[in-house]
């Protein structure tokens, strides 16, 4: 029942956010936008999306080798897109299903294949938020002016010059430094107190199981290759959030910054706890798509077709590897 009811939340939580996107939207020429749409890019969209589930299983493969399993290549692609499938119908279920796929495909532990899966995602987020910093360096005055109008009116500074700018994401960081650097004092002298509060010691436990993760890298045969698959992986993101901008003409002449930007936000809003990211995705996205000079409708139909598309390929490959898993017998796996 409690499951029951956290997916009947998420689907409403998606429904509202949804109608509050498109509430006052012309429904009927944001569709003939679509049907006139270049959709021949989206071979690429695929090729890319192929590539980054392959290389994302190599990677993968990397983890579990230390740990004495060695799966095919092929078996842990399966799984990953058999994952992306069961993401597009349950939040959060995903990592569960990748896991269990293999199992049955390859005979390695769930349990084992979980914990490498959790030591991936730490890579993930640390590459993410890489690349948070990285774009706004490079898209400082956009994305300034868009926290400046987040922020700026209640802090008391407007939004006119680059100094105000400076002087409020200066003051935010140095808030944000201090307040961290407040909370480790208080750890380090509170921590065997602390650790009685069942709550906090959950979270140290993730805290400290994230930087476990990390450090495992150490471990691998070859950490270089598993930065290389790191990189390829959000390098196809990235070439796949760029060329669909060719797909409608007004958004044919975004940069690849632009690019970075839009994976950014593609980023965060399918990490919300809702089927597909549907709803976040399409507010973040269409926010960052006005940032680079287009309208609040071409923004909207951009991220849309994005998300729309892009859950298709996931639904169409994440099915026929659901089927390869129930096809294949298990005993036929390469062990």
């Amino acid at each position: 029942m409690k499951n029951i009811l956290k997916y009947c939340l998420s689907l409403a939580v998606a429904g509202g956010l949804m109608w509050y996107v498109f509430k006052d939207m012309d429904l009927a020429s944001m569709w003939a936008k679509f049907q006139h749409a270049n959709h021949s890019w989206l071979i690429l969209v695929t090729i890319f999306t192929i590539v980054a589930a392959w290389s994302r299983a190599y990677r993968w493969n990397m983890l579990l080798e230390p740990l004495g399993y060695r799966p095919s290549a092929f078996d842990s692609t399966v799984a990953v897109f058999t994952g992306y499938f069961a993401n597009q119908l349950i939040p959060r279920a995903g990592e569960v299903t990748r896991c269990g796929t293999l199992n049955r495909l390859e005979k390695v532990p769930v349990n084992v294949g979980f914990g490498t899966v959790v030591a991936e995602r730490v890579f993930d987020v640390v590459t993410l938020l890489f690349l948070i910093g990285l774009a706004f360096v490079l898209e400082f005055g956009r994305l300034s002016n868009f926290f400046m109008e987040l922020f700026g009116e209640k802090l008391g500074i407007g939004q006119g010059s680059g100094s105000n700018r400076i002087a409020l994401l200066g003051g935010l960081a140095v808030l944000g430094i201090g307040f961290l650097g407040a909370a480790w004092w208080f750890y380090r002298k509170n921590a065997e107190r602390l650790r009685q509060n069942s709550l906090f010691a959950k979270i140290e436990g993730f805290v400290l199981g994230l930087i476990d993760g990390l450090l495992s890298v150490r471990k691998l045969r070859n950490p270089w290759l598993f930065l290389f698959h790191t990189i390829l992986i959000w390098t196809m993101y990235l070439l796949s959030s760029y060329v669909c901008f060719f797909v409608l003409p007004e958004s044919s002449n975004l940069t690849l910054l632009a690019g970075l930007t839009i994976l950014i936000m593609s980023g965060l809003g399918m990490s919300a706890p809702v089927q597909g990211g549907i709803g976040p995705y399409h507010i973040l996205v269409s926010s960052a798509l006005v940032l680079y000079g287009l309208s609040k409708e071409d923004g909207l139909a951009l991220a849309t077709y994005i998300h729309g598309t892009q859950m298709i390929l996931m639904l169409i490959l994440g099915g026929i590897s659901f089927i390869i898993t129930l096809v294949k017998s298990p005993k036929t796996a390469v062990g």
